[in-house]
C-alpha cells in the first residue's frame, strides 16, 4: 500500500504462479478528485450465513469502484482466492494488518475458510487511485466477530506508531491515525511520509459469518473505503 517517488510492487507467489499488483500504500503522481458517497447504514443489513458460492457476489463491480473513487479508468489488476504474507516486509509484525490486507499471518487462527481478494487501479505507473476489496468467510458468525474484535484491538495498539515497509532496499514510512469504531465497522487513515499527501483509508466490517476488508488510496481520500465496505455488506444482504 504506497508510493511517492517509487511504486511498491506486491508480488504473490502461489506455487509456480506469480501475480503482481500495486499495493495499497503505494501511489503515483497524478490526481483525480472525486466525492465519496456514504453507503447504507450498517444497522439495516440482515445478512444470512453465506457459503463460498455467494462470495464473489459480495465484491463490487469495477464500475461501482470507479464511481466511488471518482475515476473512470480503474481496472482490475489482481484477483486472488488465497491469502498473502508480507510479514518480512514490515518493521513491526504486530502492525502487519494495519498496512496490508488479506494477510495469512493476520487471519491465522481465525478459522477462516474462503477468501476473495481483488485489486483495482488506473493503468500505467501514474495511477491516481488504488483499491483493494477482500471478502472472507468463517465457519460461524462467532469466528467472524472474534476476528473483527481482535483486529480492532490490533489497529488501536498500532495507532500513532509509524510503520516502515521495506522494498528494494528502501524504507517507506506510514503514519497510522486513530481508529474510528462503530459496532460492526472500524476505519483508520494511513498517510505515507514525503509522498505529497498520498494516503489510504482502511476499513473492516463484519456481518454474520463474513468480514469485508477494504483499502482506498489516493491524494484526496475521505471515506471511500468505508463506503466500499458498506456496499459490500449490502451485496451480502441480498444473497
Amino acid at each position: 500500500m504506497r508510493p511517492g517517488t517509487a511504486t511498491v510492487s506486491r508480488a504473490i507467489a502461489m506455487g509456480a504462479v506469480v501475480v503482481a499488483a500495486t499495493v495499497p500504500l503505494s501511489g503515483c503522481v497524478s490526481t483525480v478528485s472525486g466525492t465519496a458517497v456514504r453507503g447504507p447504514d450498517l444497522g439495516q443489513f440482515d445478512v444470512p450465513p453465506l457459503d463460498e458460492t455467494k462470495l464473489n457476489d459480495v465484491l463490487l463491480s469495477i464500475g461501482e469502484l470507479n464511481g466511488i473513487m471518482g475515476s473512470t479508468t480503474m481496472r482490475v489488476t489482481s484477483e486472488l482466492d488465497e491469502m498473502t504474507d508480507h510479514s518480512d516486509d514490515v518493521s513491526d509484525r504486530d502492525c502487519l494488518g494495519t498496512v496490508y490486507g488479506a494477510e495469512e499471518p493476520v487471519y491465522d487462527g481465525s478459522g477462516w475458510t474462503h477468501v476473495r481478494d481483488e485489486v483495482a487501479r488506473e493503468p500505467g505507473d501514474d495511477n491516481a487511485h488504488w483499491v483493494e476489496q477482500t471478502a472472507v468467510l468463517y465457519p460461524s458468525p462467532r469466528n467472524a466477530q472474534r476476528f473483527f474484535d481482535d483486529s480492532r484491538r490490533a489497529w488501536q495498539n498500532c495507532a500513532g506508531t509509524p510503520v516502515a515497509i521495506f522494498s528494494d532496499d528502501e524504507a517507506y514510512f506510514w503514519d497510522l491515525d486513530d481508529v474510528l469504531t462503530e459496532d460492526a465497522l472500524i476505519t483508520q487513515m494511513t498517510t505515507q511520509d514525503d509522498a505529497d499527501g498520498w494516503a489510504c483509508q482502511h476499513a473492516l466490517a463484519v456481518a454474520s459469518n463474513l468480514t469485508v476488508e477494504t483499502w482506498a488510496c489516493g491524494y484526496t481520500i475521505i471515506d471511500e473505503a468505508e463506503t466500499i465496505a458498506r456496499e459490500m455488506l449490502a451485496n451480502a444482504a441480498r444473497r
